[in-house]
């Protein structure tokens, strides 16, 4: 129960819960195993965690965007309506209030095709995040285990190797040489499959992002600009409908 324990608190991911793979965990944990070591693999796998937590900071900033353009578009159509209904109750201001609740309205206007950019530019972000990224980090850690029992199965097949020999042990280091066989062979097909899922998602981002940082600086530009048609012609040079103002916050629009 306590090695079980202190296990799950390192944080290991064990598929195999054999004793050769206790051992050989351990044996890493306090630096006293071999280990099997691909330096530029895991330098990509390195690189690919720090770059999810980067993107995961760029998300969580980019949600607080959305509801803070959200907040600021509910007070701008509140403020409208109110210039409005005092430009109908002031006769002697009717002209200055006009003006001001059509400033707020055309504001508010930019504001939610504004909105429907960075939602759509946190949505594609999100999937990147939480989905692509997500999933070859699962077969990273699907490989990692394989990796751990690869080279507890090797330490268990070499000390057997270096053992007496009698009719017993030729037998289990028959077996022994099987079992190694088999977890050599699914740890090289992993590493293949992290190696190329790597591959793959690198090309994914670059394409992905290229597209939205395009769309996030041409709103932001056309929106602080007040280029109302910039504005439109960037949702639907991307395919962002805007979805009608009575609908639920915080989403405005709808990919198609």
């Amino acid at each position: 129960m306590k090695l079980a324990l202190c296990l799950v608190a390192m944080g290991a991911l064990v598929m195999d819960s054999s004793p050769q793979c206790t051992k050989q965990l351990l044996s890493e944990r306090f630096g006293r195993g071999s280990r099997t070591v691909d330096l530029e693999l895991e330098l990509q796998i390195e690189l690919l965690r720090e770059t999810k937590r980067k993107y995961e900071s760029v998300l969580q900033l980019g949600r607080a965007l959305t509801a803070h353009l959200y907040s600021l578009l509910q007070t701008q159509h509140a403020l409208g309506d109110a210039f409005a209904d005092l430009s109908q109750k002031s006769p002697e201001l009717q002209e200055e209030f006009g003006y001001n609740a059509e400033t707020q309205k055309l504001l508010c206007k930019n504001g939610e095709t504004l909105l429907g950019a960075v939602n759509f530019f946190v949505s594609s972000i999100n999937t990147l995040v939480t989905k692509t990224m997500e999933d070859t980090l699962m077969t990273v850690k699907q490989y990692e285990a394989a990796r751990l029992e690869y080279d507890a199965y090797r330490t268990d097949l070499e000390e057997l190797s270096l053992g007496p020999r009698d009719a017993g042990t030729r037998g289990r280091l028959e077996s022994a040489q099987a079992t190694f066989q088999a977890h050599r062979d699914k740890y090289e097909k992993l590493r293949g499959d992290v190696a190329i899922k790597l591959k793959f998602l690198e090309e994914n981002k670059i394409k992905v992002m290229h597209k939205q940082l395009l769309l996030f600086h041409n709103a932001v530009s056309a929106y602080f600009a007040g280029n109302q048609k910039q504005l439109e012609q960037t949702l639907q040079q991307f395919n962002i409908k805007l979805r009608p103002p009575g609908a639920e916050k915080p989403s405005w629009l709808e990919e198609q």
